[in-house]
């Protein structure tokens, strides 16, 4: 009788343990979940944590606010950042994992409603060896630009459609290495594409940084309103720009995915 006395509690802490690092394991899975393979960045914009962007897709990528970036209760889906010229998010590139980094492809995409127009940066990132590998901008010249570049080549420069200030534009640019295809979507439509210049992937390090709304030498400010960046190592279709579009990146994910954002972070959209 004793030893048995002895034995049952011994078990019922052994089961409570096992059950806490159940929990524990459990927890830690559904926080790092990566809501698609190929989401690179995802800002919605809707959690800001004091001088931080909370970044969504799950790689955990946050960005550190410089300068004035505040939340706007006028985005295109519920809240939006609002940039002041010469602000960025600082998303320390160098410490970027190399998986995560789009070198077979890549779509940068993002609703803005800029203030003016001017040069204007949407993402950059550039090379440890000093390439320039992205450049999706709202430009000076009355249009847009969707670029990449491998090391000492151009992939592709696109320069097309209408900017327009003061009025939510749809930004897509999209590139598949394999397809050696580039395209440039303003509102869902395409407006501009080119083939691959070159075979080559894109950089495959952002050595010297990347940033949302600032070039890294400090040039081309993003000033005005920003929704839903998303960044994405392959190159988007079509149909896939205009359903995020319409219906905002969390429809782009599996139901599952979708209970798991929300849950997470509590958020409610309301198309406007």
């Amino acid at each position: 009788m004793k030893r048995n006395f002895i034995r049952t509690p011994y078990l019922m802490c052994l089961l409570l343990i096992g059950t806490l690092c159940m929990f524990m394991t459990e927890m830690q899975d559904t926080s790092a979940q990566i809501l698609d393979p190929d989401l690179v960045l995802y800002f919605d914009y809707e959690d800001f944590d004091g001088d931080t962007v909370i970044e969504k897709s799950g790689r955990g990528y946050d960005g550190t606010i410089n300068g004035n970036i505040t939340q706007s209760d006028d985005g295109k889906f519920g809240k939006a950042a609002h940039f002041k010229a010469g602000s960025f998010l600082d998303l320390d590139g160098p410490n970027v994992k190399p998986d995560d980094i789009p070198t077979e492809g890549m779509s940068v995409v993002a609703w803005i409603n800029v203030e003016a127009i001017s040069d204007m940066a949407i993402f950059n990132a550039r090379a440890k060896d000093n390439t320039w590998l992205v450049h999706p901008e709202a430009r000076g010249d009355g249009n847009y630009r969707w670029l990449n570049r491998s090391p000492g080549s151009t992939i592709f420069d696109i320069r097309a459609g209408k900017n327009v200030a003061n009025e939510w534009q749809h930004y897509a640019g999209t590139f598949s290495r394999a397809d050696g295809l580039a395209v440039l979507y303003i509102n869902g439509k395409n407006v501009g594409e080119e083939k691959a210049r070159v075979p080559t992937p894109i950089a495959d390090d952002w050595g010297q940084g990347a940033r949302v709304g600032f070039n890294i030498d400090n040039k081309r400010p993003f000033t005005g309103l920003m929704d839903d960046l998303n960044v994405w190592k392959r190159g988007l279709t079509e149909e896939e720009v205009n359903t995020i579009m319409n219906d905002g990146v969390d429809a782009f994910f599996p139901v599952e995915a979708q209970g798991k954002l929300a849950t997470t972070w509590g958020k409610l959209k309301a198309s406007k």
